[in-house]
């Protein structure tokens, strides 16, 4: 009987049980803020990653599980601190006073090394309802 190689769909991921030998390099995708929430002196942040889920696991035993998991560094305005996200829902954060502002979101695995990040730059209008 003659072997066959399946085709592999476009956009088509690993199944939950290979290991990470074959998947790709973890992405971390962010959108800018959505424009009718900062109007309203509210930053929502969307984001997807690539190879790797966002769950609360942390540790050394965590790096062999597969698919990859993570979590994000969340950094406001340059602070030299940042907090852990887990959720996997969209960032969000309300009361920034009005002006330009930056979150920089880093994409990191269950042993806090970072992977990935990007920074997004929004302004808060001075008109913002609150």
């Amino acid at each position: 009987m003659p072997s066959v190689t399946p085709a592999v769909p476009a956009g088509f991921t690993a199944a939950p049980v290979v290991t990470d030998a074959i998947e790709g390099p973890a992405r971390l995708v962010v959108d800018a803020p959505l424009p009718d929430s900062l109007a309203k002196g509210l930053v929502v942040i969307r984001y997807r990653t690539e190879n790797l889920r966002i769950m609360p696991v942390f540790g050394l035993a965590a790096l062999a599980v597969s698919p990859r998991l993570g979590h994000l560094h969340i950094t406001l305005d340059g602070a030299p601190w940042h907090w852990v996200d887990a959720s996997g829902e969209p960032i969000i954060v309300q009361w920034l006073p009005p002006g330009p502002h930056a979150i920089l979101v880093e994409l990191a695995d269950p042993t806090h090394h970072v992977i990935d990040s990007a920074t997004v730059r929004f302004e808060i209008p001075e008109t913002a309802r609150r």
